[in-house]
């Protein structure tokens, strides 16, 4: 295959899942901070995780996505629902309290999840075993791009220019994201695909359920791994407002430094996963995020310390993306292409209901004992979650097409 040619679909995922970190780093990272400035608690600030239920319950539509329609008919309306959104924040005085804005946030969330089942459906059609690891690089270095100008750009055009601006400068950057799906034809929609089942079977769930029997412990699993990472990542935005740094050196530090190191982690991952194989990747990367949490203990007990808090930021963004991408290199590997939505999605969701509690979980010990303590805590946990999945996938208790790919690629590298 020419190079032209493979570079098309890595161009196209590379919009699509830009496309989504782009509002996700603006809500998860920048409204946190302005929350915390207005007043907010650390429990009222971890709540807005239900605002992204959506993301949790897109399995209920994944069946749909999978088997009606194309994936291009899905995402590109989509996309420019979304920018047109973006545009009508700016109507919203955020002054007048956040109620308007957290409406908008569910709007953009329920799109959003809508169109992560199709492009995660795409990715997993258009990458076989062998780029697997490089996709996934692709695919979370492109949406810590998206967080890097959601989180960081967009929230120092705030700081600088107000709200509307950034508002503006959302929706632009969301419209741009859709010029490679307007001009590139996606070649999975040339492939035949699988028999449908009957639209009675989909409403009722019939085919989720279905997927689910052979996955139950690798849900729990995957949350595991990064349960205690985020509930670290959590606590970070607000440790720093307490410690009265600026709104705007703040987006420079969480934002666009540790999308930038998560970038170059996700880059590093993606190597990792194809030279090395699935369990080398997953353990080493599992190993080093885990240990990177402990210099955000230190940062929490010395917040003021403006290089320890910038080396614990690069660090824990570095190994995080690392092991984001090992993990989600796992994740496709046990998703059946013809059904890659649904079963990619089962997996996704127990993601981000295991980030809403670990965000949860991380306020309540932070607002109760303080940062110190719920950065350890979070410490804890990841070293648990890495040990736990190496050590079931290990004795061959994954569902069994991830058990034949983890045969193969665990100790020889390439497939």
């Amino acid at each position: 295959m020419r190079s032209s040619n493979r570079a098309a679909p890595l161009l196209l995922l590379s919009s699509l899942y830009i496309a989504q970190g782009l509002p996700y780093g603006f809500f998860t990272q920048a409204l946190p901070v302005l929350m915390r400035e207005n007043g907010a608690s650390l429990k009222a600030i971890s709540a807005t995780s239900l605002l992204f239920l959506p993301w949790a319950l897109k399995f209920l539509w994944a069946p749909m996505v999978d088997h009606i329609g194309t994936r291009r008919g899905w995402i590109l309306p989509i996309q420019f629902i979304a920018a047109a959104g973006a545009a009508a924040l700016a109507l919203i005085d955020p002054a007048q309290g956040f109620l308007a804005v957290f409406v908008a946030v569910f709007a953009f969330n329920a799109l959003a999840a809508v169109q992560d089942v199709a492009t995660d459906g795409l990715a997993v059609r258009l990458l076989d075993a062998r780029t697997r690891g490089l996709g996934n690089g692709i695919q979370v270095g492109a949406y810590r791009i998206g967080m890097v100008l959601g989180g960081g750009l967009l929230l120092w055009i705030y700081a600088r220019f107000g709200w509307v601006p950034m508002c503006l400068g959302m929706a632009a950057l969301l419209a741009l994201t859709c010029l490679p799906v307007l001009m590139q034809r996606m070649a999975e929609e040339t492939r035949p695909r699988a028999a449908r089942p009957p639209i009675r079977q989909l409403a009722a769930g019939w085919w989720p359920r279905l997927r689910l029997r052979g996955m139950t412990l690798l849900l729990v699993l995957v949350c595991a791994y990064k349960f205690g990472d985020s509930m670290t990542a959590s606590l970070v935005g607000p440790m720093l407002k307490d410690a009265q740094w600026p709104i705007a050196e703040i987006a420079i530090v969480k934002g666009t430094l540790g999308s930038i190191m998560s970038l170059v982690g996700a880059a590093a991952g993606g190597w990792l996963a194809f030279r090395l194989g699935r369990r080398r990747a997953l353990l080493g990367c599992g190993i080093a995020q885990a240990l990177s949490l402990l210099l955000y203990v230190a940062a929490a007990v010395m917040p003021a310390d403006r290089g320890l808090v910038w080396t614990a930021c690069i660090t824990e963004h570095l190994f995080g993306g690392m092991a984001t991408v090992a993990l989600f290199t796992l994740m496709m590997d046990a998703s059946d292409p013809e059904h890659a939505g649904t079963d990619y999605t089962l997996l996704a969701c127990a993601v981000v209901v295991a980030q809403g509690l670990a965000a949860f979980a991380a306020a309540v010990l932070g607002d109760a004992f303080g940062y110190p303590w719920a950065f350890a805590a979070g410490f804890a946990v990841a070293a648990i979650g890495c040990a736990a999945l190496i050590a079931t996938l290990d004795r061959g208790h994954g569902p069994s097409r991830l058990d034949a790919v983890w045969r193969h690629t665990g100790a020889a590298g390439q497939p």
